[in-house]
């Protein structure tokens, strides 16, 4: 078989597909009731893996290394599994369109939409008690102390920080490595959401996740904050400005980049210190504007730039697709 990078134009027509795919269909409800989601799965295997090695008796070298293994083998199972599976596919008639269906279903794109207006809606519909009830299924900070300005504002990180994690990342890997990259790419995105915390439990163990996602997004990262500063109409330079300004001053060392990027675009300010499990992080702001002037029409707001957002890097993709064709 030839090498990924040797065969991108027909790497990027089923992701293109598969972008397609999940902007009209998303995630279904009935379809994972029946069977579970490739990410319920991957879950599954890193919580076995977490009750199988993870030992608090352990030493921390040895529960370090422990936790590298573990990543090693959800990586490499998942590029594995994707060979296998694009493989089998290849030998049928169009079976790169039932590949573009599997890849379709390890993108975010329609679901963070959907998560995200309905935070709006319930701000909107039931004040602050029904956006906490919303906000609580895509962040993971403690819901009870934001009002409604802090409800906004972890609607508004969240939609930019998965718009790289959920979307961009996952084309980024999927356009140079096929599915297999995609497949380890969630894999690994996976496994830092759930070990990769610096709690007692998961500072040594989870080391490996942690390190290895911040070095997966690296690249996408920036992507996606450049790609949202350019959706951004007639704000473009300043966006941009904000990004460069604001980004390195996260904690984090991508999320900053399409969060700062996202403020700068709305004229909002977002992140700051918040509270996790009742221990509040500090963290610097990111863009300027009201602190507590921010609700649901912000919200609104940066989910129509996210569309934006959505349909240039689709363009992009397509555009890539065709000059690779044609060289």
């Amino acid at each position: 078989m030839s090498l990924p990078l040797a065969t991108m134009p027909f790497v990027l027509a089923p992701l293109l597909l598969a972008l397609l795919l999940d902007a009209l269909i998303g995630d279904p409800a009935w379809l994972y009731r029946a069977v579970l989601h490739p990410a319920a799965l991957i879950g599954r295997a890193v919580a076995l893996l977490d009750r199988a090695l993870n030992r608090d008796t352990a030493a921390e070298s040895t529960r370090r290394a422990l936790g590298a293994v573990v990543i090693a083998l959800l990586a490499g199972g998942a590029i594995l599994l994707g060979l296998l599976i694009h493989c089998l596919l290849a030998r049928l008639p169009y079976g790169w369109c039932l590949e573009a269906l599997a890849m379709s279903t390890l993108l975010a794109q329609r679901s963070l939409h959907l998560h995200v207006r309905a935070v709006a809606e319930g701000l909107e519909r039931g004040g602050a008690e029904a956006g906490r009830a919303a906000v609580s299924h895509i962040v993971g900070r403690d819901p009870e102390s934001l009002d409604e300005a802090g409800i906004s504002r972890a609607a508004l990180e969240s939609l930019a920080e998965n718009f790289s994690d959920g979307v961009t990342a996952p084309l980024f890997w999927g356009a140079i490595f096929g599915l297999p990259g995609l497949l380890a790419y969630k894999a690994i995105n996976t496994a830092d959401s759930m070990i990769g915390h610096r709690t007692d439990r998961y500072r040594a163990f989870g080391w490996a996740a942690a390190r290895l996602d911040d070095l997966v997004n690296l690249v996408p990262a920036r992507l996606a904050g450049a790609i949202i500063a350019a959706a951004s109409g007639p704000r473009v330079r300043h966006a941009f400005a904000i990004m460069r300004r604001d980004a390195p001053k996260h904690r984090s060392p991508n999320a900053g980049w399409p969060e700062a990027a996202l403020a700068g675009a709305l004229g909002v300010a977002i992140a700051g210190p918040r509270r996790y499990r009742g221990v509040l992080v500090g963290d610097h702001w990111m863009g300027e504007g009201g602190k507590s002037e921010i609700g649901p029409a912000e919200i609104r707001r940066g989910l129509a730039l996210y569309l934006r957002a959505c349909a240039l890097q689709a363009g992009l993709l397509g555009l890539a697709a065709l000059i690779l064709a044609v060289a």
